[in-house]
């Protein structure tokens, strides 16, 4: 009946659903770690920016589904799994990250810049206290379009063995289910719709302060 494959669905999708979350949230934090500090340098080095620049936009150019294919025979780094989907969806997200950290930093005026470094501010305090806190709208709207992208990625994640909500919809394609397919692509869809809402009240709060 189909109340009971409904059920069987909510039992199931709640799991999927964590496993999913846990792919973007850990996904997301590497990304920024690595891409916040990278784009502080790169804003300050003309050579380090373009190198970093032209590495992230050439992991953005493979198509998702090669890319995790690409990485399962990679000894150590490879295989089967969550560990394989979290660093292709590390690479799809450290371009946004890392370009609108640099945008943002290299965006504040530098009237603004000369008159903390006149006041006697050392470089690390003006960017402590002056460039990041001005350039975190710009930032925060790098990881708002970064979070909702690998909240869609990650469904190819289940292609891998790394679960999520993908494993409803290539189940669905596979055996031709329509309720299988929308069981895995409605809940990303609202998921990618609250981290877009939640970032972007975030960003314009922070853009008024």
């Amino acid at each position: 009946m189909l109340s009971d494959v409904l059920q069987d669905l909510l039992e199931e999708g709640g799991e999927l659903l964590v496993q999913h979350l846990v792919l973007v949230f850990v996904s997301m934090a590497i990304a920024c770690a690595i891409g916040i500090p990278l784009g502080i340098a790169a804003a300050a080095s003309p050579r380090t920016r373009r190198f970093a620049l032209a590495f992230a936009g050439i992991g953005q150019t493979i198509p998702s589904l090669a890319l995790f294919g690409f990485l399962i025979p990679i000894p150590f780094i490879g295989g089967i799994g969550e560990h394989t989907a979290i660093l292709a969806l590390v690479v799809y997200a450290l371009l946004p990250v890392l370009r609108n950290t640099v945008t943002g930093i290299l965006g504040v005026d530098a009237g603004v810049r000369d008159s903390a470094i006149a006041m006697g501010m050392t470089p690390r305090q003006v960017l402590r206290m002056v460039e990041l806190p001005l350039a975190a709208p710009t930032i925060l709207a790098g990881i708002r379009i970064a979070t909702v992208t690998t909240i869609g990625t990650a469904t190819i994640a289940a292609a891998i063995g790394a679960g999520g909500l993908g494993v409803f919809i290539f189940r669905g394609i596979a055996s031709i289910d329509k309720l299988q397919i929308l069981a895995g692509a409605i809940p990303a869809a609202l998921l990618a719709l609250i981290a877009d809402a939640g970032l972007g009240a975030l960003e314009k709060r922070w853009s008024v302060r």
